[in-house]
């Protein structure tokens, strides 16, 4: 499997610790030694042996400086913050001169994860359905509290039981408090935290057909 860990950002979630010049990923948190960056970096090799790393430039140069193992073809810059559709597509570009069939996640910069073990479980058992069903899959996050910084992701028909693999039967934008304790409660709402997996191909097909503009 790729990983493309999405180091993009304005830099206003931690203000003034982070500014646009030097958003969240750079800095390091809950006493750690390693920046957010760093440690999905860590994360990523865990499961992959070709990681690229998107970025725009007006911080790129912090991020090389924070991965210095990481050659420079390895880096794919874009000149302005697109969000993260733009994002995609310019890795998908990047991934396409190396495979097309190969399973490639992404994944944001910015998220602090405790259990880096089960994280990378869950890669390799969405990059196993995602090849078996030619499909993207979505790495959801079973909420833990009533959040509403995040969408949620609302399970269909259960197809695999050991490895709780969900049919997607709705996405759910970022809700109020009162209704993410509902989403809570019902036990049926996963956090949507942007992680995709799919091969080159699959998400051409997909996006040709569902977002064609791109």
């Amino acid at each position: 499997m790729i990983t493309v860990i999405i180091a993009g950002g304005s830099g206003t979630r931690l203000w003034p610790l982070s500014t646009p010049d030097y958003p969240k990923h750079l800095l390091t948190v809950n006493g750690g030694a390693k920046s957010l960056v760093q440690n999905t970096y860590e994360r990523a090799k865990l499961t992959s042996d070709k990681v690229f790393v998107i970025t725009d430039s007006s911080h790129a140069h912090h991020v090389k400086k924070q991965l210095p193992e990481l050659p420079e073809d390895s880096f794919i810059i874009e000149p302005a913050r697109r969000g993260t559709a733009s994002c995609i597509v310019a890795g998908l570009e990047r991934i396409s001169r190396v495979s097309m069939d190969e399973p490639v996640a992404f994944i944001a910069a910015d998220h602090y994860i405790r259990d880096s073990k089960g994280f990378a479980h869950s890669f390799k058992v969405a990059a196993d359905v995602s090849v078996k069903q030619g499909k993207i899959v979505l790495v959801g996050v079973e909420p833990d509290h009533a959040a509403t910084g995040f969408g949620y992701i609302e399970k269909g028909d259960l197809e695999d039981e050991g490895n709780f693999v969900f049919s997607v039967k709705e996405f759910k934008e970022k809700p109020d408090y009162k209704l993410a304790q509902q989403y809570l409660r019902s036990g049926n709402y996963l956090w949507n935290c942007g992680y995709f997996v799919g091969s080159v191909e699959t998400f051409l097909k997909v996006m040709k057909k569902f977002a064609s503009n791109l």
